[in-house]
């Protein structure tokens, strides 16, 4: 029997480092589409009332004033619910951080399905698709609120166009003690020699909680941690494809052009006789409306549908 895990909302994590770190650094400065609530920034803002810049809601702007702050040598964490931040501000995002090689931090709050019954116009499982079309933005996707730390102190130690996912669906630890967050690497959860199992952000502890029910029933699943998207980790993806004999993807996110796909250009890429099978798990329409539990349910985005998938890539491989 498996035991339910303490959940943690991932905002709280981010909240709580960006406060200890503009303690220590006075370029750090935040910056919101008046989302200071939902963006977790009330603590920031009572702290650091002179280094909060509310811009309203004009999201445009909103990435524009970050580069602005970080052409001048600030480091800005541009913050806003991630539907808006990145669909209604993308040729910004192009233009003024990633083209321009902006020392700017987005921070794309509530992604994927967070925002539950307020339904489609809030969901954003496009955000991580049309990012990665994006040359020269690293986009990262912590797993818990320990990743979610470390993400948000790396950014401000080493500045550079960044997104980072900030959940907001309350998931269980699984970062493992002396497992680094390292740019452009999975980190390995659990190791296995059958199949594995690649999760991003919200599905990793459900990918953990998989590869336990599979190994009840003898399959050794290896697991790794999508953290990052961009860079990729092509070692790892190759290595799962030499390893194992098949891999299951599952992200909170659109397949068109999301962890699943990058995965399967991989494989693509590899000789035919190396090629596994590649099954992926996540969004292919709008969502209906309802609570992010009933939608990832709704999607097969649990441990159990990581596991059927499993099963299904070692039966058909």
């Amino acid at each position: 029997m498996i035991t339910a895990a303490p959940t943690y909302d991932n905002r709280t994590a981010f909240a709580e480092t960006l406060i200890e770190l503009a303690e220590q650094d006075r370029r750090i400065v935040a910056v919101s589409n008046d989302s200071v609530g939902s963006s977790s920034l009330t603590g920031f803002r009572d702290r650091f009332p002179d280094r909060l810049i509310n811009v309203g809601i004009a999201e445009q702007n909103l990435v524009g004033v970050g580069a602005g702050l970080a052409n001048a040598g600030l480091i800005p964490f541009v913050c806003a619910a991630s539907p808006f931040l990145t669909g209604r501000s993308l040729e910004q995002i192009k233009a003024d951080v990633a083209y321009s090689a902006q020392n700017v931090i987005l921070c794309g709050m509530s992604p994927g399905l967070a925002y539950g019954e307020l339904g489609p116009t809030h969901h954003s499982p496009e955000d991580l698709s049309w990012l990665r079309a994006l040359p020269g933005l690293d986009l990262v996707v912590p797993a818990d609120r320990r990743q979610t730390a470390e993400a948000i102190r790396q950014a401000a130690a080493r500045p550079r166009p960044t997104f980072i996912r900030v959940g907001r669906f309350a998931v269980p630890d699984v970062t493992p003690d002396g497992v680094a967050l390292e740019r452009g690497r999975f980190q390995q959860l659990r190791d296995g020699g059958d199949v594995t199992l690649i999760g991003t952000g919200t599905l990793v502890s459900r990918a953990v909680a998989a590869a336990e029910i599979l190994a009840a029933e003898g399959i050794a699943a290896r697991v790794l941690n999508a953290a990052y998207l961009a860079p990729l980790d092509v070692a790892a993806i190759e290595a799962a494809a030499g390893e194992t004999r098949g891999i299951v993807t599952a992200e909170e996110a659109n397949l068109a052009g999301g962890l699943g796909a990058a995965v399967a250009a991989e494989v693509v890429r590899l000789d035919r006789a190396r090629r596994v099978p590649v099954r992926m798990l996540g969004l292919r329409e709008f969502a209906p409306t309802g609570s992010t539990a009933f939608l990832l349910d709704h999607f097969g985005l649990t441990a159990d549908g990581v596991a059927a998938a499993a099963r299904e890539v070692l039966d058909h491989g």
